[in-house]
């Protein structure tokens, strides 16, 4: 198949690669973002959609109400006015598999490195790899190896949330999953930790300048107790990796997600991480209430545009 998932796995964008809009569908919504012609802040919106009608896997239909889904994602845009119909698409997380590879050589054009890459990820995801989307990003290359950051997402799943935001009257100009979007949001070069909780799961980050040192997305139990003690384990995981990684425990979490930065913080328990959020929201630029909902994904995916 012909894929756009061109951006997928890149941890930063060359200037002006991207949309100047952006939207991520979420079973809670669909939030939109868009600068002007002129560049300057963003403007958002956010649409909200009933239960049930968005249903992220790479098992099953996700969108179970497209044209509903739709015309979330056609009102939500047209609030924020884009200056073109191009627009970032923003994915949850659990339909993208990313993976860190090392290869000893990988040629130089794409159109040869992706039928290698199709090979390798071939026994490492449960779907078809040949109609898969598939992306990478080289991350660093010597003569004796090239390590490079990979993003698979099933070419069914793929094609359903390209093909609603085609109905909607836009057309997807790039694709990412919701992490790797949301962490663009922050421009330095030392090293941080970051989650990202969705209703789904939570995936947690360590990025150290321009290099990801842990990637790692887990499906999250139904229980409220539960949920909230597999999320304090796997904050305390991702803690216990940075330091191991980095020789010293981490000061700060960067979080983005549904549900409150404060209602987080209680729940990954006392281990003396500052939590902050990833992306604030803004006071000013929001056309409609954006509740509970972050803004970190489809900021990030507009810091590979241009001003």
């Amino acid at each position: 198949m012909s894929s756009i998932f061109e951006a997928a796995a890149k941890l930063k964008s060359e200037t002006g690669g991207r949309p100047p809009a952006a939207v991520e569908i979420t079973p809670e919504g669909v939030l939109a973002a868009a600068l002007s012609a002129s560049g300057g802040t963003p403007v958002y919106a956010f649409e909200p959609l009933p239960e049930g009608f968005v249903v992220p896997g790479i098992e099953e239909t996700n969108l179970r109400a497209p044209d509903a889904v739709a015309q979330a994602i056609r009102s939500a845009l047209d609030q924020v006015s884009p200056p073109s119909r191009a627009v970032t698409l923003v994915l949850p997380d659990n339909l993208v598999r990313v993976f860190m590879l090392d290869f000893d050589t990988l040629p130089a054009k794409q159109a040869e490195a992706i039928p290698i890459l199709r090979f390798r990820l071939r026994k490492m995801v449960p779907f078809d790899v040949e109609q898969a989307g598939v992306s990478y990003q080289i991350l660093s290359q010597t003569k004796e190896q090239c390590k490079l950051l990979a993003a698979i997402i099933p070419g069914p799943i793929l094609a359903e949330y390209e093909g609603v935001v085609r109905s909607a009257g836009y057309e997807p100009g790039a694709v990412l999953p919701s992490s790797l979007a949301a962490i663009e949001t922050v421009n330095v070069m030392e090293a941080l930790l970051a989650a990202n909780l969705s209703a789904r799961g939570i995936t947690t980050l360590i990025v150290n300048g321009q290099e990801l040192l842990l990637y790692r997305n887990l499906d999250l139990p139904d229980d409220d107790g539960e949920r909230a003690r597999e999320i304090e384990r796997t904050v305390a995981v991702a803690t216990a990796y940075y330091e191991d990684r980095l020789g010293a425990r981490p000061e700060k979490l960067y979080y983005t997600g549904n549900r409150d930065v404060a209602e987080f913080a209680g729940w990954i328990g006392e281990n003396e991480l500052q939590v902050v959020e990833l992306a604030p929201k803004p006071d000013t630029g929001a056309k409609t209430s954006l509740g509970h909902n972050s803004i970190a994904g489809v900021t990030g995916a507009l810091a590979g545009v241009s001003a």
